[in-house]
């Protein structure tokens, strides 16, 4: 009896309040007095219970505040936490200390006073118990969000090694949000930490966000913060509350049906309707029933859907589906074909493929980004009919054969037998998981609303490749975002600067037949109507076949330019030529443009400045001459003897376009007319 009371309950209440060791006490002589071995379950669960309730009585901070952070300078300083309702709480900071009680629901706020850039030093937080949190810096916080673009790590970058050998820079801090989806608005994060640039940490930032943070350590030799909160793949809607969709005309109808429900509930209801959609698109049942018969040849496969491939079937009318989708194509090889050695190419694969050629597997990969190129054995191809099956495994994001059409063949010996075209297709697996594009504000909910009301300078943004099939839309969707993450931290109308999208050749777009990313791109541009928002252009460094270009250092050195000049102070050309306006002169149009720095320029310093197209009343587009005199372009083409619209860069791939300013940052694309685009009808659903 002794050794209970000695050993096990005096220590457990040590470093306890007075009130609680007074508890602790009682929980002691109330074991002694009961205790008996029939009863020794009983107790034991009581003392649990006892001291449970003390622990949920202690102060507790969110995750953001937490040791290494990054604070806010020059601004009120905001700090928030939990205990008991009614409690007193007390809060200590470099020479500040402020005093507040908790509310009904034990939460409480404080305001502390603006600090200059500074640091280190130590927050502490008293109430029953006593938080320290330690190496606290004062100066520039930016919060850093979008897709996988700006997920994108240091490592990925091109000369990642370099920068990865050159970070030894203890003043720039990152915040990592943990990645997590809710129905309704958390109060706290899933996970997350601050972490002290180094080689060894540095690798994982956001490269974006790190190389923009770098530039302006180097300019203002303070404290930087960079808060991450991105998803690859994610649309702009799930980033934005429910209340935002309730105050827009655009939405409001959509989220009125939208059930608020837990997690549990609305993954069911997502599984299910995901289920019921598939089974009508493709007229057969979701099963794996005879799935080991799909690889061999003589499967019939008649019943099956088609999709045309490469492309991802999200853009397709199978849509948004995570799961196991077989895809098989039918060929016909003759007698000389199969005496040669021969290799199958299959694009890239998203995300997981086993391959088989007549039922042979002849390959596998796990790599959603890898080309898939497999060498097939001697003796499976057979004259006439073969059969190529592949069992895809799409875990998030896109799915299915994408690419190059180029890249999807059966070489057989010099010969190349084109793969590309409509392949049979059959959902045997629908995912239960959500993804964060399953309904709206789930991304907001968890990894934004927890932020709030937390203080900082501004936001980088790089999404939109998500979004590039509802461009039209875009344009209310995306600043209904921004103004609504400007309502929510009530600090104003922060900085807001944002990527528009790099060259990505995803449907072969352009002015003949319409281009989805050129109209993203646009929406992106009319953005800037708000205000405190910028732009880093980046035609020049995107990469036709890569939907994640590299070159991440030149993307955060345009958005620290925008804010050196906006914020800082420090007074600078940030912007490439922007549209202004134009006026028609018999055969030419002339176009004057903002931001030209010191001058306009072609990148290769030729007279003539490519990617302009030029049309006339039938809306047909034509290449163009342009030609750069007294700092406008003029712009004809001896197709069109009446001009009345000027195109520039309008297409997925605007790899090609080269007007600059002398200071070598790149001019936005743009139309000057407002015909109508190929996305103006397609909007937001939600499953329901």
């Amino acid at each position: 009896m002794k050794d209970y009371n000695k050993n096990i309950l005096p220590q457990s209440s040590q470093g306890l309040p007075q009130g609680a060791q007074t508890i602790a006490n009682f929980a002691v002589k109330y074991f002694i007095l009961n205790f008996k071995i029939k009863k020794m379950k009983k107790n034991i669960i009581f003392l649990f219970l006892v001291f449970s309730i003390m622990a949920n009585a202690n102060v507790r901070m969110p995750l953001l505040f937490s040791d290494g952070m990054v604070l806010q300078r020059n601004k009120p300083i905001p700090v928030w936490g939990w205990a008991d309702p009614g409690e007193k709480v007390e809060i200590h900071f470099n020479k500040q200390t402020k005093t507040v009680q908790t509310d009904k629901n034990g939460k409480w706020t404080v305001s502390l006073n603006p600090e200059k850039a500074g640091g280190p030093f130590e927050l502490n937080i008293t109430g029953k118990n006593k938080i320290t949190i330690k190496d606290v810096l004062v100066g520039e916080v930016w919060i850093c969000s979008g897709q996988s673009n700006m997920e994108f790590q240091v490592f990925k970058t091109v000369n990642a090694e370099k920068e990865i050998n050159d970070s030894n820079y203890p003043m720039i801090r990152h915040f990592g949000v943990a990645q997590d989806l809710s129905g309704s608005p958390k109060n706290d994060l899933k996970q997350g930490k601050w972490e002290i640039t180094s080689k060894e940490t540095v690798g994982n930032f956001t490269a974006v966000g790190y190389y923009f943070a770098k530039k302006l350590y180097a300019e203002l030799k303070i404290p930087i913060g960079i808060i991450n909160t991105s998803w690859g793949g994610t649309n702009v809607e799930t980033w934005t509350s429910r209340e935002a969709f309730q105050k827009s005309d655009e939405f409001k109808a959509i989220i009125a049906d939208v059930p608020v429900l837990n997690m549990d509930s609305i993954s069911k209801l997502y599984a299910a309707k995901m289920k019921e959609r598939v089974e009508r698109i493709q007229g057969t049942e979701v099963t794996t029933t005879n799935e080991n018969t799909f690889k061999d040849p003589a499967f019939n496969d008649k019943s099956w859907g088609e999709l045309n491939t490469p492309g991802l079937w999200e853009n397709q009318p199978l849509g948004d589906l995570d799961g196991v989708v077989w895809m098989r194509k039918t060929i016909t090889l003759s007698a000389e074909d199969i005496k040669n050695k021969a290799v199958i190419s299959l694009a890239k694969i998203d995300d997981e493929d086993i391959t088989y050629v007549n039922g042979i597997e002849v390959g596998t990969n796990k790599a959603w980004d890898a080309r898939r190129v497999y060498e097939i054995p001697a003796n499976v191809l057979k004259e006439g009919i073969n059969v190529i099956a592949i069992r895809i495994v799409d875990n998030s994001g896109g799915g299915g054969i994408y690419g190059e059409k180029e890249d999807l063949k059966l070489t057989v010996g010099s010969k190349i037998i084109p793969l590309d075209g409509n392949w049979k297709f059959k959902v045997i697996v629908v995912k239960t998981a959500l993804s964060p594009n399953s309904y709206p504000s789930l991304l907001y909910n968890a990894m934004i609303n927890p932020l709030v009301p937390y203080a900082f300078e501004g936001v980088l943004w790089y999404q939109g490749e998500a979004n590039v099939t509802r461009a039209s839309q875009y344009k209310k969707a995306f600043p209904l975002m921004i103004t609504d993450w400007r309502t929510k931290w009530n600090q104003g109308n922060f900085p807001f600067y944002f990527v528009q999208l790099a060259t990505f050749n995803e449907f072969g777009g352009n002015s003949q037949k319409g281009s989805r990313w050129a109209e993203l791109r646009e929406a992106q541009t009319e953005t800037l109507k708000l205000p405190n928002t910028g732009m880093a252009v980046t035609t020049d460094i995107g990469n036709a076949k890569d939907i994640h270009p590299t070159n991440k250092q030149d993307v955060g050195l345009r958005l620290a330019a925008i804010a050196l000049n906006n914020v800082y102070g420090k007074k600078q050309v940030f912007s490439g030529p922007m549209y202004k306006s134009m006026e028609t002169k018999g055969n030419e149009i002339v176009l004057t443009f903002d931001h030209t720095g010191s001058g306009l320029t072609a990148s290769d310093h030729s007279e003539n400045v490519k990617g302009f197209e030029i049309a006339g009343a039938d809306k047909v587009f034509h290449p163009a001459k342009a030609i750069i005199q007294n700092n406008k372009i003029i712009v004809s083409a001896p197709e069109v003897p009446n001009p009345v619209s000027v195109h520039y860069g309008w297409a997925d791939d605007d790899t090609e376009i080269n007007l600059f300013n002398k200071e070598k940052f790149p001019a936005s694309p743009f139309r000057t007319d407002n015909w109508e685009m190929i996305t103006v009808n397609e909007k937001y659903k939600v499953s329901k």
